[in-house]
């Protein structure tokens, strides 16, 4: 038997209704949010992408860091 959890439930219907309300296209989704993110009033922050460098220079030869 499984069991529920309404966090999860909640947040999977939400999913869905704001996924719907852009005809299933997540992408179109982030766009209208990215649209709507300056208006909010709310600090951006846009973090500093890494490189693959940053990323392979943390790892040591035999896979330990």
């Amino acid at each position: 038997m499984m069991t529920t959890n309404p966090i999860l439930e909640e947040i999977h219907a939400t999913r869905q209704k704001l996924l719907a309300d852009h005809n299933g296209d997540a992408h179109a989704y982030v766009e209208a949010a990215r649209k709507r993110a300056p208006e909010s009033g709310r600090r951006i922050v846009y973090p500093k992408q890494r490189t693959d460098k940053a990323l392979t220079s943390r790892v040591r030869t035999n896979g330990t860091e």
